[in-house]
């Protein structure tokens, strides 16, 4: 089993700037690929941001250029730095990490971006 407990979170104007930080414990030296995902109010949960153990990431579309995701393996977390925040942004955000058989989550923040 894998823990995911996430922090970060919280009220921002547009234009501002916010970090997310997820910690893992427990089983993790099963964990592949970790990530954000997010899922705003009456939408579907979308990805965010993924990154390898090798650092290689991915970014939905819509935040490319704003988003930056990191990990520090040997503290068996992943950041995810947010910047020129909008208020699409508006959602709660998720903590993902993946092993060979199954998905983790951690229990989500929420990030509300004002106009």
């Amino acid at each position: 089993q894998v823990q995911l407990v996430e922090s970060g979170g919280g009220l921002v104007q547009a234009g501002g700037s916010l970090r997310l930080s997820c910690t893992a414990s427990g089983s993790i030296f099963s964990i592949s690929v970790m990530g954000w995902y997010r899922q705003a109010p009456g939408k579907q949960r979308e990805l965010v941001a993924t990154i390898t153990p090798g650092a290689r990431t991915t970014y939905a579309d819509s935040v490319k250029g704003r988003f930056t995701i990191s990990r520090d393996n040997a503290k068996n977390t992943v950041t995810l730095q947010m910047n020129s925040l909008k208020p699409e942004d508006t959602a709660v955000y998720f903590c993902n990490a993946n092993s060979a058989w199954r998905a983790y989550w951690g229990q989500g923040t929420q990030i509300t971006v004002s106009s």
